[in-house]
């Protein structure tokens, strides 16, 4: 028989909420399993018999488990984005929430923990290309769910609660996905550590394009990527020259692209089994291995 685990307190402030509060909150839930009992107080009320005390309190304690980040000397990052409840909780508990694994917890990190951190301290991380625009982010869309200024607020506690297991949910969901990433850089820089030609990478399966394209655009010297597609053909996939652009390093060549008719395709590049180029030249779609090799070598000469 299973002995009862007491569930943790967790002690954070009331009233409005942010999301630096209900994502710290949603990372103690996985952490513990979903065991856990969240009181939010009032700014100034004593906080007693609580296991962690987060965006409250005024005080950062990593080892007592104190997580505020509104006093005089709060922690900052060394690329000068502050922490906030949030950041400082995955900081301390952020590998044990994503299973030991520090790549996973990393990933993490930066595409989710830091945007928040940044955003709740009115860091801007990103520039709009249109100044009366900005994109619509899972921000706001948790912000919506706050009682609007003619709503009632008598349960902003309840809707806080749903929240946090809302996004534990999400939270979960994006570790299992970084985990898999993870996996799949592994995977490419092997296949690059193997390669004799270190200028066509081939990988066994067909992996996401951001993963392979932020790696290998991260080495000097890759141009193409050849791969098995789900549709039985093979691709050949020009390497970009960053992997914060879509500009490749060695496009293939003009005349090749756009071509949607086999027969033509295969006449002008001289290599059977070639079906298609895209019309911005860093993708060729072949029959076989042979004949995406062929014509990768091809491209690469030419």
């Amino acid at each position: 028989m299973k002995l009862f685990k007491r569930r943790k307190i967790l002690v954070t402030h009331g009233g409005g909420f942010h999301v630096d509060d209900l994502f710290a909150s949603s990372a103690f839930y996985l952490l513990h399993k979903g065991n856990v009992k969240i009181k939010r107080i009032k700014r100034g009320e004593l906080v007693s018999g609580a296991d962690y005390v987060y965006d409250v309190g005024g005080v950062y304690d990593r080892e007592d488990n104190k997580f505020d980040h509104h006093q005089k000397g709060a922690p900052v990052r060394e690329n000068g984005i502050p922490y906030s409840s949030f950041g400082l909780v995955w900081e301390k508990y952020g590998v044990l929430i994503c299973g030991g694994d520090e790549a996973v917890a990393d990933r993490i990190e930066k595409r989710i923990v830091i945007p928040v951190d940044a955003d709740d301290n009115g860091v801007l991380i990103w520039k709009p290309v249109f100044e009366e625009f900005r994109p619509y982010q899972f921000v706001d869309y948790l912000m919506t769910e706050k009682p609007s200024w003619l709503e009632n607020k008598k349960n902003i506690d309840i809707i806080f609660k749903k929240l946090t297991k809302k996004i534990a949910s999400v939270l979960k969901r994006e570790i299992k996905v970084a985990r898999d990433d993870v996996l799949g850089e592994r995977i490419i820089k092997e296949a690059y550590n193997k390669s004799q030609d270190k200028r066509v990478i081939f990988l066994e399966r067909d992996l996401p394009r951001h993963l392979y394209q932020e790696v290998l655009s991260s080495l000097e010297e890759p141009l193409f990527v050849i791969m098995p597609t789900s549709d039985n053909q093979w691709k050949v996939e020009a390497v970009r020259k960053d992997s914060s652009c879509l500009e490749s390093r060695k496009p293939f060549p003009v005349e090749w692209r756009g071509l949607l008719d086999q027969n033509k395709l295969e006449e002008l590049t001289g290599i059977m089994g070639v079906v298609f180029c895209h019309p911005s030249g860093f993708l060729v779609s072949c029959l076989s291995r042979e004949s995406a090799i062929k014509l990768t070598n091809k491209a690469i000469t030419d």
